[in-house]
């Protein structure tokens, strides 16, 4: 059965954290759908102007995966909607596969309560945000439970391999590495 993602994209996202979950889950042969926050083209932080596949509003699917990506201020438009906290907190009461990297994990899973009592990692230097429950790691990737997190964009690959291997497993996620010459 093919696995299926929700990735939502907000003005400011980080082009790297967006688009490689993106590249490396649709070569695993996972369907990944691209929703924008509020709209159906995205500003990314560098400018980037992006088409989504459909508004977040319009997302009505059922997903076995959840990926925010990070960037300052897109991490802050994904904090500050209450449709997002919604959808986190949905997925994950569902044991649904939560994912986030660099200012996303302490910006817009911890409020949630997703991170309490959970591994965790994010962005250098935001581990004060976090909150007292969730145990910050230093490690590129972390996996704990049903919930991956990342640090930013230089680990944005491995942090899809791991999405991957989660959802498709090991031997899918070393064929994709393989043909990426990863």
């Amino acid at each position: 059965m093919t696995k299926n993602a929700l990735i939502i994209l907000a003005d400011g996202f980080e082009e790297i954290e967006g688009i490689t979950p993106i590249d490396i889950l649709r070569r695993a042969g996972i369907t990944v759908t691209v929703a924008g926050l509020g709209k159906q083209e995205i500003n990314s932080a560098r400018s980037v102007k992006i088409l989504t596949d459909k508004v977040l509003d319009e997302t009505d699917a059922y997903y076995d995966a959840l990926i925010l990506p990070g960037g300052g201020l897109g991490a802050e438009n994904l904090a500050a909607s209450p449709l997002v906290a919604q959808i986190i907190k949905k997925m994950f009461t569902d044991k649904k596969l939560i994912t986030a990297i660099c200012a996303s994990p302490a910006g817009v899973l911890a409020p949630t309560g997703v991170l309490d009592g959970k591994s965790a990692t994010g962005y250098p230097g935001d581990e004060h945000l976090f909150g007292k429950s969730t145990h910050v790691k230093s490690a590129a990737v972390v996996t704990d439970g049903n919930v991956i997190t990342s640090q930013g964009p230089g680990t944005a690959a491995e942090y899809s391999f791991a999405i991957v291997e989660y959802l498709a497993g090991k031997n899918i996620g070393d064929k994709v590495k393989k043909a990426m010459l990863f």
